[in-house]
């Protein structure tokens, strides 16, 4: 009797899936992604201190609005940016002045400056990232130092700002724009409060699609830890914040205290109960003073423990400050803009990347995120040498 069978698949099978991976250490960290992870990054005093002044600020914070396949969709967190009296390369303070930056398509406001808590705490993760870079290997269109013979340094000019409220506030796959940072930008990201995950997943070359597959890493981020994004992060990974089905509270190791800062920037309710943001007002003048009136501040839970507790505020919130290097090279008035009369950003070519390196980026039409969806196609391969950028590592200058 003849076995029936079934005729051989002509079906390719593909390369093998993997379950995502949690990084839980910093070795692991560095082993498996362009990212390094650095534990109790800041003194523990100082640490609290950022989180309150930030948690009080976030109440003025905005949540990000564009279009997206014909309807506006809202960011699921709070931001707010934030600017450096200085470019970090000289002592002029104009240079916020001079510069028009826009982000989704629409012209922004002028920056608030970094309150003190977060300039000490910059000054602590600049000479950690350093550092750090020091180690690395460098790629050819990272910035270079102008000074001829002293090493690149990274100088944070800039800072993006989020508070994730709850456990299902979060932010989609995505890589930074890089239309002010260049290529191969260094971002250092500072966790405040509840620990969240971050999750990064590698795009899978083209011409590697048919032997792997991209794996997706989780990295457990605790209060007071400092992820560092390291050159070649945003072009060849995305990364996320996705919602979790539960968190823990975040109980600070210290009160509020009273240091000048977090009464300039702090958060206090007057007699009749509203709750008021000090400075807010100042630092966005159309921010009102006083907000409605509210039973607690922003994600803070009642205690019933003891006094000396009840000087602890319980937190579901975790903020995140992402220190980076605003390159003078690409400043705001040396961007093409498309035929919109809207600035293009910048995006790297992420699937055809040869030997782990990204030699190709474009400019491209963003106006859509603000225009009722609507944009003009605009499209252009960005030329360094050309549109006169450098100074760069692999030795292109102006």
């Amino acid at each position: 009797m003849t076995v029936l069978r079934p005729p051989p698949s002509s079906e390719k099978k593909g390369p093998p899936k993997f379950a995502p991976l949690m990084l839980s250490s910093p070795a692991l960290v560095a082993e498996h992604t362009p990212c390094t992870l650095h534990h109790s990054i800041l003194p523990p005093e100082l640490a609290c201190e950022l989180f309150y002044t930030m948690l009080d600020a976030s109440r003025a914070w905005q949540r990000n609005k564009w279009w997206l396949f014909d309807k506006v969709v809202e960011s699921p967190h709070l931001t707010s940016f934030f600017a450096r009296r200085t470019n970090g390369l000289d002592d002029d303070e104009s240079w916020q002045e001079a510069a028009q930056y826009w982000y989704n398509g629409r012209a922004t406001e002028a920056p608030s400056t970094f309150p003190e808590p977060m300039e000490r705490a910059c000054q602590i993760i600049e000479r950690v990232v350093n550092e750090e870079m020091a180690k690395r290997k460098r790629f050819k269109l990272e910035w270079g130092d102008p000074d001829a013979g002293s090493p690149p340094v990274w100088r944070a000019n800039v800072a993006a700002s989020n508070c994730y409220e709850g456990s299902k506030e979060s932010v989609g796959w995505h890589s930074d724009q890089l239309t002010y940072l260049g290529p191969y930008p260094t971002i250092a990201s500072l966790s405040l409060g509840t620990r969240r995950n971050f999750s990064l997943r590698e795009v899978v070359p083209s011409q590697e699609a048919d032997i792997r597959r991209a794996r997706t890493f989780n990295i457990p981020l605790p209060h007071n830890s400092l992820t560092i994004m390291h050159a070649s992060c945003q072009e060849t990974f995305k990364h996320s914040i996705p919602p979790q089905s539960s968190i823990d509270l975040y109980r600070p190791a210290h009160p509020r205290g009273t240091h000048p800062a977090n009464i300039r920037i702090g958060s206090h309710y007057d007699q009749q109960g509203h709750y008021r943001v000090l400075g807010a007002a100042t630092a966005n003048s159309s921010v009102p003073s006083i907000a409605k009136p509210l039973p607690s501040p922003p994600s803070a839970v009642s205690s019933t423990s003891a006094s000396v507790d009840a000087a602890i505020e319980p937190s579901n919130c975790r903020i995140n400050i992402t220190f980076r290097f605003y390159r003078p090279d690409f400043r705001p008035g040396t961007i093409p803009k498309c035929h919109c009369g809207i600035p293009t950003i910048l995006r790297p070519d992420m699937k055809s990347r040869v030997n782990g390196e990204t030699d190709r980026y474009w400019w491209t039409c963003y106006a859509g995120a603000q225009n009722d969806g609507k944009g003009c196609k605009f499209w252009k391969i960005m030329d360094m040498k050309s549109e006169g950028r450098g100074p760069c590592v692999g030795g292109l200058k102006p």
